[in-house]
């Protein structure tokens, strides 16, 4: 399944790197956007030196970790929303009876190799975070692990939100609020959110997995909300359990799509 994955993504994207100068133009454009998060973070801080106990370099550093995992994703497996589309466009058909997990071929239906901009800008702000704020060595393990447990826990909720869109049909805003809607969430700290709202994304929807809880490890603070210790190392765990869900989601849909016919 990853070398199908690999062959399609490499066609889209020697596709886009036919024309130089456009794609060239569009990652350049891709990591100048994803900026206008970081001067939002930063004219905020131009007005205050704390956002809810937090430092402006620790806000960095979480809006680097959530942001470098929904971007990858993004990159990677950010076109299921398009499922709807094949639906209404009856084209859904024609990937199912080819031998290749329709997932896979979703996630690189057109392929976008530009987003790779929005990725290197989350890497630098991280960087630069963990530059300044050089926390404790023994605990940067936990870095790595908050990316990839990122990357897994978004990339489960394009699937769900891939799956829905076989009953919804044609309302993909719905499943966009889950997707990018989550990643937004993610790049503050959760505690400017009222605690119902924290309980939802950690005990329900595991956003809070992302970089909240184990970002509390690495930074060597307390949950401002009281949540016990031993949740700041549950992330993969939550990953797992989220992901098993959107796997068994996703083949229900598959089992009741209904063609259109066409």
């Amino acid at each position: 399944m990853v070398r199908t994955y690999l062959l399609l993504a490499w066609t889209w994207t020697r596709a886009a790197t036919a024309y130089r100068a456009s794609f060239a133009l569009m990652t350049v454009m891709g990591l100048v956007m994803a900026g206008t998060d970081v001067t939002v973070i930063l004219i905020i801080f131009a007005n205050t030196t704390e956002l809810a106990g937090f430092s402006r370099d620790e806000v960095l550093f979480l809006y680097g970790t959530a942001n470098l995992a929904f971007c990858a994703c993004d990159l990677f497996v950010g076109n299921l929303d398009r499922i709807s589309q094949h639906i209404k466009a009856g084209t859904l058909d024609t990937m199912l009876i080819r031998p290749v997990s329709l997932w896979v071929q979703m996630a690189t239906d057109r392929f976008v190799p530009t987003r790779v901009g929005r990725i290197l800008q989350a890497a630098a702000v991280l960087a630069y975070s963990l530059t300044v704020l050089d926390p404790d060595w023994r605990r940067l393990w936990m870095v790595p692990v908050m990316v990839v447990t990122g990357f897994v826990i978004f990339a489960s909720l394009w699937t769900l939100a891939g799956a829905m869109q076989f009953a919804l049909t044609d309302a993909p805003e719905v499943s966009n609020a889950f997707t990018y809607g989550g990643g937004q969430l993610t790049q503050y700290p959760l505690s400017i959110y009222g605690r119902d709202l924290v309980r939802g994304v950690t005990y329900a929807l595991p956003l809070a997995f992302i970089n909240w809880q184990p970002g509390l490890y690495v930074l060597g603070r307390e949950d401002p909300l009281g949540t016990p210790a031993f949740m700041r190392f549950l992330g993969p765990v939550a990953a797992l359990a989220l992901a098993l869900l959107a796997g068994a989601v996703w083949r229900q849909g598959i089992r009741h799509y209904r063609s259109t016919g066409s």
